[in-house]
């Protein structure tokens, strides 16, 4: 009879029952619960999933905490499915028992290292100390986590095997982007062949977050088949491969990912809030936090998005000057008073050749430059904030993410780049949504001129453009 009593389950909206080890059978066994229930991972309950969108879709108020133990979750399915085609080319690969408990706690952990306001505090705050939450992450799983890690033996569908402790350096690695991290080729291959699990065009981080954010925040309650992508998903020889009959469900779940950036995490108030916030942070940098987050963890450990809204909030009643306007601002943004109205926008999308490294539109200082220029003088004395929010469609074009996705084509019996794939070569790299805005609406008809001007006159009455 199954060991019922060394386990227990939670019941989420996306997943349905998620399982977990909850009790140990021997001494000096450590349960995942008790690494779920570390002030670490509990933290997450206080840092919203949504960064700051949850401000504008009143029902996206999720947090990283339901996310991490849906990646888990899905760290497992992957496992049970890929296990045995991972072993197939890897002949040193661990046990299934570890490969599961080594996915489940680096999807578990891979958001330890958040600030508030999640990857908006990587570059507003973490950024001037050369830091990112990956690498905080990874020094907390070392430094914090670490000996709770190594004593975990199970999960709640296989063991690890006799002699087999897991290493927290594998999970810390695994978190971590390819190619931020000296002497990655010194790692095993069937480790290099997991990060795709989580460094890839489609993870169990990603996998989970487009269907949780979809359903949360009222998108879409079933976004895409995550059953046909999993069941079309194996390693070859290459890496993580999926086989062409798995394409159409992949290339759903990339254009539903696409649209939430579009609907979603790029929604024009959304990012008035964000510039908004860009300011309060530029300004209360010193006061929010003291110093470099990697250096004093302990601290860390108590800044939450729930610690940080609740100080700010009385930083008004203080008797200094500068930190009683502070506070004003903050108050002012937490009762949703946003200075920045959207005038403008315009869409660019940018094809496999198009320059976009090239492109004015790289750069919002030079955009307001050259809109202030077209506008010969009618926008002098209006305040305007150029946003250009970037979403890129084919991860493994260029950048870290290269070569960890490929395609079975099954006519030539052959492992392909993903790129070899006519639906997936017809997705454009990248677009650009170029957003204008101004304390004043009045602006609008000028810099909509001028933004028209620096992109050669597109007719103003084209849908793509608004």
């Amino acid at each position: 009879m199954k060991a019922y009593h060394l386990e227990n389950m939670t019941h989420d909206p996306i997943h349905g029952y998620i399982p977990f080890t909850s009790a140990v059978l021997h001494s000096g066994e450590v349960s995942e619960r008790t690494i779920i229930d570390s002030p670490w991972v509990q933290r997450m309950r206080h840092i919203h999933q949504l960064q700051t969108a949850w401000w504008v879709f009143p029902t996206a108020e999720h947090t990283r905490f339901q996310h991490v133990i849906g990646v888990m979750h899905l760290a497992s399915r992957f496992t049970q499915n890929l296990h045995d085609s991972l072993v197939a080319v890897c002949d040193d690969c661990p046990s299934r028992g570890y490969v599961e408990s080594l996915l489940r706690t680096a999807g578990l952990l891979h958001d330890v290292g958040h600030g508030p306001f999640g990857h908006f505090f990587d570059a507003h705050f973490l950024r001037q100390f050369g830091e990112t939450h990956e690498s905080l992450g990874a020094r907390i799983i070392r430094e914090q986590l670490g000996d709770q890690l190594r004593q975990i033996r199970r999960t709640p569908n296989d063991s690890m095997q006799a002699g087999e402790q897991l290493d927290p350096e594998h999970v810390a690695w695994l978190i971590v982007r390819p190619g931020t991290v000296p002497n990655d080729e010194e790692k095993p291959r069937w480790l290099h062949f997991l990060r795709g699990l989580l460094s890839g065009i489609y993870t169990i981080d990603n996998l989970d977050f487009v269907l949780r954010d979809a359903y949360m925040s009222g998108f879409s309650r079933q976004a895409f088949d995550l059953d046909r992508l999993l069941h079309y998903s194996f390693f070859s020889e290459r890496g993580l491969t999926i086989h062409d009959r798995g394409m159409d469900a992949l290339m759903r779940f990339m254009t539903t990912r696409a649209d939430l950036f579009r609907s979603i995490y790029f929604h024009r108030t959304v990012r008035a809030i964000d510039l908004t916030l860009a300011d309060l942070f530029a300004d209360s940098k010193d006061l929010i936090f003291n110093g470099n987050p990697a250096e004093r963890l302990d601290e860390y450990l108590d800044l939450t998005e729930s610690s940080l809204l609740v100080d700010v909030r009385r930083w008004r009643k203080s008797s200094n000057p500068r930190i009683q306007k502070l506070g004003t601002r903050w108050t002012d943004l937490l009762n949703r008073q946003i200075p920045w109205e959207m005038v403008c926008q315009r869409n660019l999308v940018f094809a496999e050749n198009d320059s976009e490294r090239s492109s004015i539109f790289s750069n919002p200082d030079l955009v307001e430059q050259a809109i202030r220029s077209a506008a010969d003088g009618q926008l002098e004395g209006v305040s305007l904030r150029v946003d250009i929010a970037r979403h890129i469609f084919r991860p493994n074009t260029n950048g870290p993410s290269t070569g960890q996705n490929f395609l079975y084509d099954s006519a030539r019996d052959s492992i392909r780049p993903l790129t070899a794939n006519q639906l997936f070569r017809h997705l454009p790299v990248s677009l650009r949504i170029c957003r204008v805005y101004a304390a004043d609406s009045e602006a609008g008809p000028v810099v909509a001129s001028a933004l028209d001007q620096l992109l050669s006159g597109p007719a103003l009455d084209d849908p793509t453009n608004m």
